[in-house]
């Protein structure tokens, strides 16, 4: 549930990357925040290993648009994919409003997306979250590798409640800001209609 300050006329919404690891997520992140003008973000917190691998979670806020009336923060983070990180994982997506679950489309790698999809999906229940109505987006990530499976397989693999996805190549910032656009709008699109109104 997003954080509503109504003092402030504020409204803070968290959205998490998740996916197996190396697939991609702090890749995105460094793209979009990139792609984003100054004056509406925060500095970027990268933690990460000798190996580009997220220790703990990468973060960055931005100031965005208005729902209801409320200046809406959205607060971004790529979560790591191993499997030793479970709880920073669970901790992270506590307070979650949005996800976007970043799949490598490697054929060798569709074991690890499936793992964590299901990894994902375990987590959220033990936090009371419900799967099917949580706002999500797919990202299929490095379509420009030579032995990427067909979206098709991928779909009837992952996509399992038929939600928007996007085809990517995050390291050239290929399908980035419109799969970050996509989970925005359902988000917001979601508050709208579940914040009440106060004057």
């Amino acid at each position: 549930m997003p954080i509503i300050n109504y003092r402030a006329r504020e409204v803070n919404c968290k959205i998490v990357y998740c996916g197996p690891s190396l697939g991609g997520k702090t890749t995105n992140i460094k793209a979009i925040y990139s792609a984003l003008p100054s004056p509406h973000k925060s500095e970027l917190q990268i933690i990460d290993t000798n190996d580009d691998r997220t220790l703990f979670f990468d973060y960055f806020s931005l100031d965005l648009a208005q729902i209801c009336g409320m200046r809406a923060r959205f607060l971004v983070y790529a979560v790591p994919g191993q499997d030793y990180y479970k709880a920073t994982r669970k901790m992270v997506l506590q307070g979650v409003d949005g996800i976007v679950f970043v799949a490598d489309s490697d054929a060798s790698r569709m074991d690890e997306n499936i793992a964590s999809l299901a990894d994902l999906k375990a987590l959220l229940i033990e936090h009371g979250y419900d799967y099917q109505s949580m706002p999500l987006v797919i990202q299929l990530n490095k379509r420009d590798l030579p032995s990427t499976l067909s979206v098709n397989e991928m779909l009837a693999a992952l996509n399992d409640k038929g939600v928007p996805h996007f085809e990517s190549v995050a390291i050239d910032s290929i399908g980035v800001v419109e799969t970050f656009k996509a989970i925005c709008g359902q988000v917001v699109g979601r508050l709208t209609t579940d914040i009440p109104v106060k004057a």
